[in-house]
């Protein structure tokens, strides 16, 4: 792994913290977080802008994965504001050192965009959930309309260096299915600019 230079260590972590805490992104976040229960492994917790919309009643602890260090204060920040237990563990998603089946709920906003083998982590937390257990996910992804979806691949070569590894155009329902999730999925754009305005979110559970 390469050491991160100067931008990847003071200003990316406040650049994504900005974009993904406006307010549309916002909106999709209260639609999936309340619905989280007991232990929960939220994946890529980054700056933690998830943790105001959980429910503290429903919720027993949380343990964060995000392999950026740097966004580890900001996160701590948010878990005292929002008085939830969390642990915070500061490796990739591809490869998780937790036991099987002992999470009842796996949480996933906005971080397959920039995982670099995002089905190796999904696989990982199906592995990790318990019987009966639900992903819960939002993220933007593969555009429907094929004008858009060529403007995804023009300009994935300049956001990704920019954005920490971000890519565009990932189809999030085709990934959910080949790490063995049954989704249900709701998309439509959001406000902003179409190329990275696609959203998929819902629920998935393991397939039988």
């Amino acid at each position: 792994m390469s050491t991160p230079n100067w931008y990847e260590r003071h200003v990316l972590p406040w650049l994504i913290d900005f974009a993904c805490g406006m307010k549309s992104f916002a909106e999709q976040r209260r639609k999936v977080i309340p619905h989280a229960q007991g232990l929960v492994l939220e994946i890529g917790l980054g700056t933690g802008l998830n943790l105001p919309f959980y429910d503290a009643g429903r919720v027993s602890g949380i343990v964060g994965v995000e392999p950026s260090l740097r966004m580890h204060h900001l996160a701590l920040r948010r878990s005292r504001a929002a008085r939830l237990p969390v642990e915070l563990v500061g490796i990739g998603a591809e490869r998780l050192p937790l036991a099987d089946r002992a999470f009842d709920t796996v949480v996933s906003t906005y971080t397959l965009c920039t995982i670099p083998d995002p089905v190796a982590a999904l696989r990982e937390a199906r592995r990790v959930l318990a019987p009966g257990g639900r992903l819960l996910f939002s993220e933007h992804g593969r555009a429907p309309d094929e004008g858009v979806r060529r403007w995804q691949a023009r300009l994935q070569p300049l956001r990704g260096p920019l954005a920490g590894g971000y890519h565009l155009g990932r189809d999030i329902p085709a990934l959910l299915r080949e790490a063995g999730f049954e989704p249900e999925v709701q998309a439509m754009y959001l406000p902003g600019p179409r190329i990275a305005a696609y959203h998929y979110w819902g629920v998935a559970v393991a397939s039988a």
